[in-house]
């Protein structure tokens, strides 16, 4: 057994049974006089309950083997340190990898959407139906967790209670109060838990990262990002309930929410159109609003008003095709987002985001930035205060648009820190604070109030209507 000892910004890696004693362990890393305590409570935090060696693989299970699922599957695999050790899925033909037992509607319907499958795997991982069985195996060091929003945060407690490293994709929770209780869970544990906001592991946004709050475009007091998809005039379309396909267990799909009968149009993946399983808020405002907050040093709201509705779109989904959102800022800086889901075109003339400086504009994406220099306003006297500039990232570009630096970026980072016992690129608390925005847009439009946020006490402090929406009750079984 190897025991990682954490001394300032140092790390002392030992073999289990050159801690015999404590004086021992104190004279071989030459801490006398030091006052270095060695409590149970640190050592659990950094000790290395499985991995054995710098060159030993790591045993991941998966926990969610659908569309991202898959994707993520076929990252970590690309890992030469990485052993997919065992799979988890409610639904059959994802389990067994075979493409051709999936309900025929999703291949027709979906074909991006759904896996390609047909991985070659050195050993055979083993299967499980309930994600509870997977944890029980002492063999598994990590998990990567892909499963529908509602599942992450029972899933992720179990995971760090087991003692699981974990990797867990966006968005984080369903609720505000499930991401608390995440971060809980995992201060008490000292376990590693990385969020999949991948725009953590981009070498663009890591550069503006550093080079934003230093001052390259002056003084920055507004951030805007959106998405658009022209989903007109169906939409998700308008269905009756019907029998789950063979090989799905509707009942495990929903878990702590209310059951409801299956629909084709809610899963395996359309659930992202339903407020009781995700938003596109969440699916998609949870990465521009985490990498905007990032680039602005900025950790909550305090004020948030929201506007939208189903305006266009006369389908199933229950949340809006329509929508704009403003966060404000103690700071008094604002970001704004805004969902066009019955629109077409560019909202930017380059990228996905924008931040206003005094200096200038950045307009970024994964596949780079441009910097538009300031023009001259009333009352200024100066020609130019920087020069246009553009950076593109090395890393190839995928066929979805995205740079394969990006999940790849948090994967290997991830990795590491199971070894190191450092902090990942996205943590925890980093992913609760960037999904809490999803969630605090979704509670302002809901309630149609102008909501002023207390970010500590992590509530609202002029609506009891909103507060009522920051969690709900769990169906039994299952509790938080």
């Amino acid at each position: 057994m190897i025991v990682c000892w954490k001394i300032g910004n140092k790390y002392i890696v030992m073999k289990r049974k050159e801690l015999t004693t404590r004086r021992k362990f104190i004279y071989k890393t030459g801490l006398v006089g030091a006052g270095v305590s060695m409590g149970a409570a640190s050592f659990d935090a950094f000790s290395y309950s499985r991995i054995r060696g710098a060159n030993d693989k790591i045993r991941m299970g998966f926990i969610g083997v659908g569309n991202r699922g898959s994707q993520l599957l076929k990252l970590f695999m690309d890992q030469p340190d990485v052993e997919a050790a065992a799979l988890c899925d409610i639904y059959e033909p994802y389990l067994l990898r075979d493409r051709s037992k999936v309900d025929r509607r999703y291949l027709d319907v979906m074909p991006g959407q759904i896996p390609v499958m047909g991985e070659k795997f050195p050993k055979p991982p083993v299967l499980y139906r309930d994600y509870r069985k997977l944890l029980e195996n002492k063999g598994i060091d990590a998990v990567c967790i892909a499963t529908p929003d509602h599942w992450h945060a029972l899933q992720v407690i179990d995971a760090i209670d087991a003692g699981k490293d974990i990797y867990v994709e966006k968005p984080l929770t369903a609720t505000i109060v499930e991401g608390r209780k995440m971060v809980e869970a995992q201060a008490r544990t000292g376990r590693v838990v990385a969020v999949g906001l991948n725009r953590r592991g981009n070498v663009v946004f890591q550069k503006l990262a550093k080079e934003i709050p230093a001052g390259k475009i002056g003084k920055v007091s507004v951030g805007r990002a959106a998405r658009i998809s022209n989903m007109a005039p169906d939409g998700i379309g308008k269905l009756k309930p019907e029998n789950p396909p063979e090989g799905f267990n509707w009942d495990m799909w929903l878990g702590p929410r209310a059951f409801r009968p299956y629909q084709y149009n809610i899963a395996p993946y359309m659930f992202r159109w339903w407020s009781d399983y995700s938003s596109q808020m969440g699916n998609w405002g949870v990465h521009y609003m985490d990498a905007i907050r990032w680039l602005m040093g900025e950790t909550a709201p305090s004020v948030i008003t929201a506007h939208g509705g189903k305006y266009v779109i006369d389908h199933d989904a229950d949340i809006p095709d329509t929508m704009q959102v403003t966060f404000e800022f103690a700071s008094k800086k604002i970001i704004t987002f805004s969902i066009y889901e019955a629109t077409s075109g560019n909202f930017f003339p380059y990228g996905e985001l924008e931040l206003r400086g005094t200096k200038g504009n950045v307009y970024a994406d994964e596949r780079g930035y441009r910097i538009v220099p300031a023009t001259k306003g009333q009352f200024q006297t100066w020609d130019k205060l920087i020069e246009e500039e553009e950076f593109k990232n090395p890393s190839p570009i995928l066929d979805d648009g995205s740079s394969a630096d990006s999940t790849s970026g948090l994967i290997r980072n991830f990795l590491d820190c199971i070894r190191t016992r450092q902090q990942p690129f996205c943590t925890l608390e980093e992913g609760h604070r960037s999904t809490s925005f999803a969630h605090l847009a979704n509670i302002a439009l809901s309630t149609g109030e102008r909501l002023c946020w207390d970010p500590v006490k992590e509530m609202f402090t002029n609506s009891e209507a909103a507060n009522r929406l920051l969690h709900y009750q769990y169906r039994n079984p299952w509790k938080l």
